[in-house]
């Protein structure tokens, strides 16, 4: 005799909590079944080790069936099953009169607490509902000599009756709900969705899960050879999942070009990575991590839409495609995936409740990344110098990122072409060839080598013997501020402030030609006003005639980098024209001003216009600065 129970009030409102609002993804369903289904099996294999009753040999499995005629889709297995009371208990949870009491805590619950609330109660079944207008459960227990059926619409009842049934398991029967216009529903009733779902959800789930599938077989003749371009349509049980994750195999079992080609398929390249990782923690926190780095960045990293993170597993069931906790803004690039069983989830397994543990395996997994690059650093700096021309930008960004965090953790990881070397060096490296009087890490912002040696303000480090870094990242000054200084050496720009190179006969002799032509400087300062907030004569050159730097702050290459942010005019750079005293140039300058020549201002524009072009500015007015050459050249030539 069947017995119809009502839900009460508050059930029905949890039910509709449950459906419409827990669950954002209606795909989730069959992996939440299956899931149920795994557990109903795990329960069963480990009862049977100590329970001689049960069936030791298992043959375990999970069938899905689907019927279109009657619009079911049917999951199978051959677990533990349930008993009466482990039916009302299991599936009968919103029934219970906790209920009440949970939408009363829901209600008064902040959001960020109600997805804790939510992961205390009920179970993945009634993911269903979500694609059911009704679902039967057919269930049998080892421990029970009778079978039942649970059977509801998700909606005002549940209904619980004996049925025939004699092997053990559970059958769930989800019956589609019926969309005329949208036909919403209909594809699940399609053996490619079918397939294509539990391949994402449920691909390493341990059982096989099988599914009778179409196929096309070659017709064969008489003698049985095929005949061309005939085929029979046929069906045929198959298993649709992987069962054992490749991160689960043992060890002697991984074969590289498994573990590439596990690579290239599930993350769409058509390169093998550049190196993988495979970490298998047991402690506290127990769980296994495939982490991939790839041999080129991708091409929309940089972009808005582009989203980080490693893939969730959940004892190999699929959770989260994008798990940004477990991957730090500078590893971005990485690629891989975390299978754990020790997060707790929500019901419906897609949102994690508040915990560190989740923090605590993203950084363990970012130290192992690190600890790798470090080693290859050592071992095989021609493979590292490869995968820092691709990635370097971010290792940089990491230094500079959360006001320097991470900076210790990387400054070692940091590599630069230098104007003295052809090999790319560590700040390491660099400090350990400084010579005794060298006091500072020298640096040049640059596109090239090429550019960086052709810079006016090199001329004195270049005569002094020193190595210059090459920075050809914009980011790179903003990493090197945030170090700061490297084993107790401070950076200095070349072309930024005092370059601190003490030469006591040229500084008084600078400083006693500064005095000397006091009322010359203030004149091209006042003519230059607009654009500098200094014109001095310079300490640095010995062969250019002129050259731009910056006040100490806001450098140069800063300046151009936030030049695309909103209110960029407030990071300015204080420009200073410096000159050079020794130079044939500064004889002509000299001449026109004692002469009071009306073409001092016009010389003075195209000094500082000289002077953008070297630092990679746009020329404030190309056509005046043309007329002003032309007419200087045309004087030049009459005379």
């Amino acid at each position: 005799m069947a017995e119809l129970k009502k839900f009460k009030t508050e059930s029905k409102r949890l039910l509709e909590l449950m459906i419409n609002s827990i669950y954002t993804h209606k795909d989730i369903f069959l992996r939440e079944i299956i899931s149920n289904a795994s557990d109903a099996i795990d329960r069963h294999h480990f009862s049977s080790l100590t329970d001689e009753s049960l069936d030791r040999e298992g043959n375990y499995s999970i069938i899905i069936e689907r019927d279109e005629k009657n619009r079911t889709i049917t999951i199978k297995d051959n677990g533990i099953g349930m008993t009466h009371d482990e039916l009302i208990n299991s599936l009968g949870t919103i029934a219970k009169s906790g209920s009440k009491e949970f939408l009363e805590k829901m209600d008064k619950a902040k959001k960020e607490e109600q997805l804790e609330l939510i992961g205390q109660f009920g179970v993945g079944f009634y993911s269903a509902y979500m694609v059911a207008s009704k679902v039967n459960v057919k269930t049998k227990s080892p421990f029970s000599d009778k079978a039942y059926m649970f059977s509801s619409d998700g909606v005002e009842s549940y209904k619980i009756e004996e049925i025939d049934k004699t092997d053990r398991g559970t059958e769930v029967v989800i019956y589609l709900k019926e969309e005329k216009e949208s036909h919403e529903y209909d594809h699940y009733l399609e053996e490619f969705t079918l397939r294509d779902l539990v391949k994402k959800y449920s691909d390493y789930v341990r059982y096989p899960i099988k599914m009778e599938v179409s196929k096309s077989v070659p017709k064969l003749d008489e003698k049985g050879e095929k005949i061309s371009g005939e085929y029979d349509e046929v069906t045929e049980i198959e298993i649709l999942n992987s069962m054992v994750p490749l991160w689960k195999k043992p060890k002697k079992e991984q074969k590289e070009e498994e573990i590439n080609s596990f690579y290239r398929k599930k993350y769409y390249d058509y390169e093998d990575p550049f190196t993988h990782l495979l970490l298998n923690v047991e402690g506290n926190l127990n769980y296994t991590a495939l982490v991939f780095i790839p041999k080129h960045a991708p091409q929309n990293m940089y972009s808005e839409k582009y989203e980080k993170g490693l893939q969730l597993y959940s004892r190999g069931v699929f959770i989260m495609d994008k798990c940004k906790d477990l991957v730090p803004d500078y590893l971005r690039f990485i690629k891989g995936l975390v299978d754990t069983s020790d997060l707790p989830l929500n019901i419906s397994r897609e949102v994690l409740q508040k915990t560190t543990d989740l923090e605590k395996i993203g950084k363990n997994v970012e130290k192992k990344i690190l600890s790798r690059l470090e080693k290859l650093l050592k071992n095989d700096r021609e493979k590292y110098i490869e995968f820092f021309k691709q990635f370097g930008v971010n290792i940089k960004y990491g230094v500079y990122d959360q006001f320097g965090a991470s900076k210790d953790l990387l400054k070692d990881l940091l590599i630069y072409e230098t104007i003295n070397k052809d090999a790319y060096v560590t700040l390491s490296e660099y400090v350990k060839d400084m010579p005794k009087e060298q006091e500072y890490i020298y640096y040049a912002s640059s596109k090239n080598k090429v550019s960086a040696s052709s810079l006016p303000q090199m001329d004195l480090i270049k005569k002094k013997g020193f190595d210059v870094l090459i920075f050809n990242d914009d980011i790179d000054e903003f990493a090197i501020s945030m170090l700061g200084e490297y084993e107790k050496k401070k950076f200095k720009s070349i072309n930024q402030g005092d370059l601190g190179l003490k030469d006591e006969i040229k500084d008084k002799k600078i400083e006693e030609l500064t005095v000397d032509h006091k009322d010359l400087l203030d004149k091209l300062k006042t003519l230059l006003e607009k654009d500098v907030v200094d014109v001095r004569l310079s300490k640095r050159l010995t062969d250019a005639p002129v050259c731009l730097v910056s006040e100490d702050g806001v450098s140069f290459e800063m300046e151009k980098a936030l030049s695309h942010l909103p209110n960029s005019e407030q990071f300015k750079a204080s420009r200073v024209l410096e000159i050079n005293p020794n130079h044939k140039m500064f004889k002509s300058l000299e001449n026109l001003f004692n002469d009071n020549d009306s073409d001092l201002e016009d010389f003075a524009d195209l000094l500082y216009q000289q002077a953008l072009m070297i630092e990679g500015f746009p020329l404030k007015d190309p056509v005046s600065f043309s007329n002003k050459m032309t007419n200087l050249m045309i004087k030049a030539a009459s005379k």
